[in-house]
């Protein structure tokens, strides 16, 4: 079934910010601190579960975390499988600025590479399905890309929910108008209060000033994110950062959900389905915002399309692969999985009765 959003909550700009206002239910989750190779560290977030269960691992989004409203759903989807899940944090996302004179970025895909790589050697017989979350999708899609084949063979399946699959077109609208107020501001302020703390031990590792002043994302990709991540400017650090130019190398059944009318990646932002491997599944919903995607009846009892969807295309293939191991069969490949991938209304949910978002005042 495709989307059909909460018929009180058509509007793009209700859809996006009722999550961080109302999904209010979080998850007891145990802290791993994880040591990178250049000394410095990135923390995951674990929800404990069977020995031998799937794997959720999921990747949140710009200054995102354990506590986003997204982040709560996937993983409460994934313990209504039966399954474990590990959040990946973004570098300085944790609560925690990380060590070093640096932050992490939109194509920054070192620490996801080292962090599933080193899951996969601690348990060889794991089984992940992997989700990211706008920026958090940017990253996994661009890394599976970089990777192709020589993605390990325990991730089976990704799924990406609001992705700016080309970054140059969102930071635009983000830095105009309306979407400047509602949107980027918030960001600026988290970002501001972290180029702070981190000046007290680096003070000259960025244009302090230049930094405080930025109020857009092209202002501070231009002073920030473009020196610290090696890039020349703000368009070149779009350019290189974006996972559009490497979907067509992917080669895991992936499937990518997408609004029309997502405030924060405008349509020509999305990539051609047409142009994409017959194994990446495109959803383009006109309705949902930016990682919103509420359907619902009642303002006291909402659910999330996109998350419900994305788990249960993740449990389909999961499914397939436990059952082809179980029985000897060849393991199944990007071409096996296709477009034949079953659609939502095919596919049997993970019961949990509990599932349902509820208002708290």
């Amino acid at each position: 079934m495709s989307f059909q959003p909460a018929p009180w909550l058509r509007n793009r700009h209700l859809q996006t910010v009722w999550g961080p206002l109302f999904r209010r239910r979080r998850v007891a989750m145990r802290r791993e601190r994880f040591e990178t190779r250049d000394g410095d560290f990135v923390d995951l977030d674990w929800l404990d579960g069977p020995s031998g269960a799937p794997l959720l691992l999921v990747l949140h989004g710009l200054e995102g975390s354990a506590r986003s409203h997204y982040i709560s759903g996937l993983v409460r989807r994934a313990r209504s499988c039966g399954w474990r899940a590990v959040v990946v944090y973004f570098r300085s996302c944790s609560g925690q600025v990380n060590r070093l004179p640096r932050f992490y970025h939109a194509g920054d895909t070192g620490d996801l590479d080292e962090v599933l790589r080193t899951l996969v050697r601690r348990e060889p017989g794991v089984l992940i399905g992997a989700v990211g979350v706008s920026i958090g999708g940017n990253v996994l899609l661009k890394w599976l890309g970089e990777q192709g084949d020589r993605v390990p063979g325990q991730l089976v399946a990704a799924a990406g929910i609001s992705v700016p699959f080309n970054i140059a077109p969102c930071a635009r609208v983000l830095d105009a108008g309306l979407r400047r107020v509602l949107y980027t501001s918030s960001f600026m302020r988290t970002f501001k209060a972290k180029i702070r703390e981190k000046a007290l031990r680096y003070p000259d590792f960025v244009d302090l000033r230049a930094a405080l002043r930025a109020r857009t994302f092209a202002e501070h990709d231009r002073v920030v994110t473009a020196p610290l991540g090696g890039f020349t400017d703000a368009m070149d650090y779009w350019v290189r950062a974006s996972s559009a130019p490497w979907l067509s190398r992917v080669r895991r059944p992936a499937l990518l959900l997408n609004a029309l009318d997502d405030p924060f990646v405008p349509p020509e932002a999305l990539p051609d389905p047409e142009t994409l491997p017959p194994w990446i599944v495109t959803e383009l919903p006109r309705h949902g915002g930016h990682a919103g995607f509420i359907e619902g009846r009642w303002p006291w009892a909402v659910d999330s399309w996109a998350e419900r969807r994305a788990i249960e295309f993740l449990a389909s293939i999961i499914d397939a692969r436990r059952s082809a191991n179980e029985n000897g069969a060849a393991p199944m490949t990007a071409r096996g999985a296709g477009r034949e991938a079953p659609p939502a209304e095919r596919v049997a949910a993970c019961p949990d009765p509990t599932m349902v978002d509820t208002v708290q005042p």
